[in-house]
């Protein structure tokens, strides 16, 4: 029986003999955390190294379902489900089987790497004005976030069999036995989600019943410490592990949500039956691209995080950036620059591409990219840039839309060598804030554009029938030289993700820095807008120097989620994000 062993309210991880001492080091520590900021300042973790397997995911009880499994002898995959099972319980705020995922594997023996999308889709009676008042005019987005209009058809939970199908070992009903037991037995609850209650984020968690009877009993909100029991996730989920996905899209389960999102209290939805049944996740090749001597690999669209990734290390190859240290000025200067032109083109050109013409190609063709890192200014800042026009580009509108932090994500390697890079979402904290049978409904039909026109020309991400929003979550691997793999690696953080992920590969590739040091680095992001420096970090200090040379710096919490493991001379490194509560655990 899987029974872990908690200090309330610390959520520090107490581990049995079997797993390696070195993971000690990597309990969760006490900090000051709130979404979609967090606090200031960075209390380090340390690196965990193992040498037969490892996960590193966001929340404790994650990372020992994900353990047990591998040491059953599970795969990667089976791992990745049992992790994800438990995240919907104890992480309710960030993912869960009501949303959506990217996940990229590599299979060690065939050195196959392949992407499952699981990306909601917006129901078939979806229209171009569902978020448009009266006036034509885009409501605000906190007021769209909340009720049944919000909601994509979930789609983790597909991808996740899609995955098992192929490269499963455990039987599927063996990977819900964690979940069940701590959804039946309570676990207990982290300062991070008592916090995001208090808080009233997502203001739906207050004024819908079910949502509010579960995380406020009693009229109080839930505390650090405090036992929370979900008996209604646990059934869906013996239900689940014993009949299949069928009865989440097309059983009791489908007609639950369903029911849910179309008789919502505040904004009715219109997902039906016919939507859920007809769902169909995807197997995309990933897209990949060389940086030095390695080989750089992601989530093709609707993601825009793995191709702006790909562009960003693209047009910082030719300044080597391997010359500077981590925090040198110059070098996090052309980081802001290469990010400018990145975005420039995700935010006109990417969503999902059985819907627009993505200029996949085009973005990463040599010449283009060339092209693109000439225009960087190694003095001074470009302030706001445009897109350019790579081969194969229609002209669209500018979108950049709102991705909020929370979002999830975990690194597996398992026994053999297979991998798993998984990023994991309902959108919003809290999501559409509509709970059934004891999880949240995404809201991630706010991830499109609110309209479908600017200044005459179509947005690219508009709303449209069955059609999958743009993602900014960035799954991401890295090959050396010989293909054997080196990295796995994503982040939550919203469209920050891009920022995230590609600032902590160069820390790793080129600055040559253990995985946990790269993932505890202060953090600093530009999206075409003002340079962002993480509060209360030694980035801080480097505001002057940003701003002679032009920026225009905000300084403000960056709550990154890393989640990590590098591969170094047979050794498995694992690296945990100190802003949140993740640990790795290996053996």
């Amino acid at each position: 029986m899987f029974k872990p062993v908690y200090v309330a309210p610390l959520a520090t991880i107490l581990l049995t003999s079997v797993i390696s001492y070195s993971v000690f080091a990597n309990t969760p520590q006490k900090r000051e955390d709130r979404e979609p900021e967090a606090a200031t300042g960075v209390i380090e973790k340390k690196v965990v190294s193992a040498k037969k397997f490892m996960v590193s995911a966001a929340n404790p009880y994650a990372s020992e379902a994900g353990f047990n499994i591998l040491q059953k002898g599970g795969s990667a995959v089976d791992a990745a489900i049992a992790v994800q099972l438990v995240l919907t319980l104890v992480e309710p705020q960030s993912s869960g089987i009501g949303g959506g995922a990217f996940m990229l594997h590599f299979d060690q023996k065939s050195q196959k790497l392949t992407s499952f999308n699981g990306r909601e889709t917006a129901p078939k009676l979806a229209t171009s004005d569902m978020f448009l008042n009266q006036n034509g005019q885009p409501i605000p987005w906190r007021e769209a976030i909340v009720g049944g209009r919000s909601v994509g058809v979930p789609g983790v939970l597909k991808a996740l069999k899609s995955a098992h199908d192929k490269y499963g070992v455990l039987p599927w009903h063996q990977l819900f036995e964690d979940a069940i037991a701590l959804a039946e037995n309570g676990f207990v609850v982290s300062p991070r989600l008592a916090r995001l209650v208090a808080m009233k984020l997502n203001p739906g968690i207050w004024k819908l019943d079910d949502t509010r009877a579960y995380f406020f009993p009693n009229g109080e909100a839930i505390k650090a410490g405090d036992t929370l029991v979900n008996q209604k996730l646990a059934k869906a989920y013996r239900s689940i592990a014993k009949d299949g996905i069928e009865v989440f899209y097309q059983g009791w389960l489908a007609k639950a949500i369903v029911e849910k999102v179309q008789q919502a209290p505040i904004a009715p939805g219109r997902l039906r039956l016919e939507d859920m049944q007809k769902y169909q996740d995807q197997q995309l090749d990933a897209i990949c691209q060389p940086y030095n001597q390695y080989k750089v690999c992601g989530m093709a669209p609707p993601s825009s995080g793995g191709l702006t990734v790909l562009q960003m290390l693209a047009m910082l190859e030719p300044y080597h950036l391997a010359q500077y240290q981590p925090m040198d000025i110059d070098a996090l200067h052309l980081f802001t620059q290469s990010s400018r032109l990145a975005f420039a083109d995700r935010n006109q050109y990417i969503a999902d591409p059985d819907f627009v013409s993505v200029p996949v190609k085009g973005l990463l063709e040599r010449d283009y990219v060339k092209s693109r890192s000439q225009l960087i200014d190694k003095e001074k800042d470009n302030h706001s840039v445009i897109a350019g026009k790579p081969d194969g580009a229609i002209a669209r509108a500018d979108h950049q839309g709102y991705n909020l932090p929370s979002t999830s994500h975990f690194s597996i390697v398992d026994g053999k060598g297979n991998a798993v890079s998984m990023t994991t979402s309902v959108e919003m904290a809290f999501g559409s804030a509509l709970m059934v049978e004891g999880f949240i409904l995404n809201n991630q039909l706010t991830d499109f554009s609110f309209k479908s026109k600017e200044n005459g020309q179509w947005v690219a991400n508009r709303v449209e029938p069955l059609k999958r929003p743009r993602s900014s979550m960035s799954p991401m691997m890295v090959f050396n030289h010989d293909k054997s793999l080196k990295l796995v690696i994503g982040s939550p953080g919203g469209s920050r993700i891009i920022n995230y992920v590609a600032h902590a590969i160069i820390a790793t590739l080129d600055w040559q820095l253990p995985v946990q040091q790269a993932i505890n680095l202060p953090r600093i992001t530009n999206r075409n807008k003002v340079t962002t420096l993480e509060r209360g970090t030694e980035m801080e200090t480097l505001k002057p120097l940003f701003e002679a040379k032009g920026h225009k710096v905000s300084i403000r919490d960056l709550n990154s989620g890393i989640h990590a493991i590098e591969v170094k001379n047979g050794t498995l490194y694992g690296g945990a994000d100190p802003r949140r509560e993740g640990v790795a655990l290996g053996l």
